[in-house]
């Protein structure tokens, strides 16, 4: 061969470089079983876990899930937040089992595992030493509980199970040039549910070209247009993302940029500790308080980049791997450092969720390490080699099943919550809930007052306290707490609403009518202020627009028994009789046990002269409710006027 020809092959040909060949005892599927089976054991706890904080919002209670709202409404509204699919797959769910927890946590923990196998695949694919034992920490380590644990948290697990796909087309499609197309199309694919499903996975387009980068030694141009799709859906994402955020009142962060800087910095370092030395695991970390004054808080993040530069520079060296792991890192980690503003920056600058597709890189690099050390110090007995690993594996699983008993349920998590960081007011502020429910207002009372102590800034607390209070009789120290609420932020529905109703428990029906509007304005999914301004509309005797208000209540909420019962009552005050009972009677076939609904239809049943049906509805209304005195009235009253025809 030529000259001339050995230089136009060598520019036409792309080498495919790797570290060292990858270990052919683990390409054998039993051994992704097998991963999946460590999964699986690891997270037996979650057999008797419930449901935990925000898992309300996401199912329990969410609109989209239970009802009335459901899909066409989680892909055409703001309902979606920015995770359509992760609540496309939570209404698949509720279709299926309900609102039984340990479905969910299954659920959940599959796809967590199923993650693993597929990172094991993608190192493969990758030429990397020790893939298997890589993505077996990753998978085991005890960060990843939260994630696990959480059900909200399927949008980790679910878009990390697309995000990976996409990465493992990709670098298929980069191996085998002739097949490029239909992997990278592929690849485009999984990128878009990865990005409905989480919007942190917006940084694929980056890990993509680190994954280009490392197979072929060097930067070729042409794999911008292989990204290009991605990095385009990418930043349709982020600005979907960052609206919504608006959307949910996420004021934009108070910090200035120095101040970010120093925060990022702070955010790097401590998710790196975390992989290291994961004590303690706290479900919501103090929070930082930040002070650009401070010169030595500068350095964290330049320290961060010059180690990342000085690892690039000496990559023909040896220090590829390591260079390729924290770049990655960093990158993964952009999204929820601080510089843009995300939802849980209201509670913490960290989360060990946050870190989930982060944590691959350095935790890759431990396991790989920990593979090539072995082999060389074991060459002629390989079996001894699994002995270090296994342990090195048992000690993480044994960890995380450990942690795991901490999300049994959310007093068992607030708790543990509490003990580790003592002045955090989200878990008193939620163990001032649960006890609320549980009926124990003064304990909840006192959480609330706690809470107040780290926060006295928050709206919630104020409105939660001043929902405690309510319930004590202590009417003007609740009053002067949604009125605070309300001063610290006035679009929180939920204030608004509950102080509307202690004004029209009090008479002050106009002064509530207000509230209770400007509640189902912020929050046009809710239905309580939508009902509670019915309530007040038919108390003020202003029943057309009661009348109104209601069937735009049960446009929401279609099983409604309360609000079927009260239209059913006003539609009786301005004579229509027919229509009043046909309402009645949906409320009753909702809830057949509904005292007062058998009364009021009573009532339109004696208007329109049917005065023994009338009389057996009134009789029902008793024999439910014996202390129900305008029912036993109008018993009396039906019995005299049947007399009196006879």
């Amino acid at each position: 061969m030529s000259k001339k020809s050995r230089s136009k092959a060598r520019r036409t040909k792309t080498p495919i470089k790797s570290i060292a060949p990858a270990d052919s005892r683990f390409k054998n599927p039993w051994w992704g079983w097998l991963l999946l089976l460590a999964v699986i054991l690891t997270y037996q706890p979650l057999w008797h876990a419930g449901f935990i904080w925000d898992d309300d919002m996401h199912v329990t209670a969410n609109p989209v899930i239970i009802g009335p709202l459901g899909l066409r409404e989680i892909w055409t509204t703001s309902a979606a937040q920015y995770y359509p699919l992760v609540l496309t797959t939570f209404w698949v769910e509720h279709a299926l089992w309900g609102l039984q927890p340990l479905p969910y946590h299954l659920v959940n923990v599959l796809m967590h595992g199923e993650c693993a196998i597929l990172l094991w695949r993608v190192l493969e694919n990758l030429r990397v030493p020790g893939a298997w034992l890589g993505a077996a920490v990753w998978a085991l380590h005890p960060v990843q509980v939260e994630t696990v644990t959480w059900i909200s948290e399927l949008k980790n697990t679910q878009s990390g199970l697309f995000y990976l796909l996409a990465i493992l087309f990709f670098i298929r499609g980069t191996r085998t040039p002739e097949h490029r197309l239909r992997h990278d199309a592929t690849a485009w694919l999984f990128a878009a549910l990865a990005l409905a499903s989480k919007s942190s996975t917006v940084v694929l387009p980056v890990e993509l070209c680190l994954c280009a980068w490392w197979m072929e030694g060097k930067w070729h141009w042409r794999n911008l247009a292989r990204v290009t799709p991605i990095a385009l859906m990418s930043i349709g994402a982020s600005v979907l993302a960052m609206w919504t955020v608006k959307l949910q009142g996420v004021n934009p962060s108070e910090q200035t940029w120095p101040e970010r800087l120093i925060t990022a910095g702070h955010v790097v370092w401590f998710y790196l500790g975390k992989l290291a030395w994961p004590h303690p695991l706290i479900f919501i970390y103090p929070r930082w308080n930040i002070a650009a004054g401070q010169w030595l808080d500068y350095l964290l993040l330049p320290t961060m980049l010059i180690l990342l530069g000085v690892l690039w520079f000496k990559r023909n060296s040896g220090t590829k791997p390591e260079f390729f792991a924290l770049a990655y890192f960093l990158a993964a980690l952009l999204p929820v450092l601080g510089l843009v503003n995300h939802y849980f920056l209201r509670y913490s600058f960290v989360a060990d969720h946050l870190q989930y597709l982060a944590s691959m890189g350095p935790l890759v690099l431990v396991g790989s390490g920990v593979s090539l050390f072995l082999n060389r110090a074991f060459p002629e007995k390989p079996w001894w080699r699994f002995v270090p690993a296994a342990g090195l594996l048992s000690i993480l699983a044994l960890l995380s099943w450990e942690r795991s008993w901490a999300y049994e349920d959310s007093e068992t998590l607030w708790t543990d919550t509490l003990i580790k960081n003592p002045g955090c007011w989200m878990a008193e502020n939620n163990l001032g809930n649960l006890d609320f429910r549980k009926g124990r207002v003064d304990e909840a009372v006192v959480h609330y007052e706690k809470a107040l102590e780290s926060t006295p800034n928050s709206a919630e607390v104020h409105d939660n306290l001043g929902v405690a209070l309510s319930k004590k009789g202590q009417t003007p120290e609740a009053t002067t707490h949604f009125e605070k609420a309300l001063e610290i932020d006035p679009g929180l529905a939920s204030a608004h609403d509950h102080l509307g109703n202690l004004l029209f428990q009090e008479g002050q029906v106009d002064e509530a009518i207000g509230h209770f509007r400007e509640a189902a304005q912020i929050n046009p999914y809710s239905v309580a202020p939508e009902y509670n301004l019915g309530n007040a509309l038919l108390q003020e005797g202003r029943v057309n627009e009661a009348i109104t208000q209601y069937r735009k209540v049960l446009q929401i909420d279609p099983r409604f028994a309360e609000a079927y019962s009260n239209l059913g009552l006003a539609l009786g005050q301005v004579g229509q009789w027919d229509e009043s009972i046909a309402e009645l009677q949906k409320a009753l076939a909702l809830n057949p046990d509904y005292a007062q609904a058998h009364n009021n239809l009573g009532m339109s049943l004696a208007q329109s002269g049917r005065i023994a049906e009338a009389l057996t509805q009134f009789q029902e209304a008793v024999r439910l409710n014996p202390d129900y005195p305008a029912a036993r009235e109008n018993v009396a009253k039906a019995l005299s006027l049947l007399n009196q025809g006879r």
